[in-house]
């Protein structure tokens, strides 16, 4: 599981339905939150936040360009590739983040990747989790 510790740097909500954006470092993300109007009141602009997501849901590109619907686009360099029968788990630092990804072996291969490489994470806003951060 990825786990990145920021802040929360804005809010636009209606009825049920929140997306919340949160400052990383120098990086934004996006997460996209379901619940009742109380429950995402309790979100405030500079709290700090842990956002959490699979390794699973980290998609990889290899020279990226245009526009695409993902709000979590990253761009890092990879520093650990870990190839399996099945399944490669490649480690992006992004900006002294590390960020982990599991891609099917089959896709490492087809994107030829190797320590260095620049790529980028690509993460649907709705796969993030917040989990507040005590003292808020």
């Amino acid at each position: 599981m990825n786990s990145l510790s920021g802040h929360i740097v804005s809010i636009e909500a209606h009825g049920s339905v929140a997306i919340v954006d949160v400052a990383v470092a120098t990086h934004r993300f996006t997460a996209t939150l379901l619940g009742s109007a109380e429950q995402l009141a309790s979100w405030k602009i500079g709290q700090s936040v842990r956002l959490l997501f699979k390794e699973t849901e980290v998609a990889l590109a290899k020279n990226l360009s245009g526009q695409i619907s993902l709000r979590n686009r990253f761009p890092g360099s990879v520093t650990k590739i870990e190839i399996g029968q099945v399944l490669t788990r490649v480690i992006i630092n992004m900006n002294n983040v590390e960020i982990s990804s599991v891609i099917t072996s089959r896709s490492a291969r087809g994107l030829q990747l190797a320590l260095g490489d620049q790529v980028e994470g690509l993460v649907k806003s709705n796969e993030m989790s917040l989990l507040a951060l005590g003292g808020e």
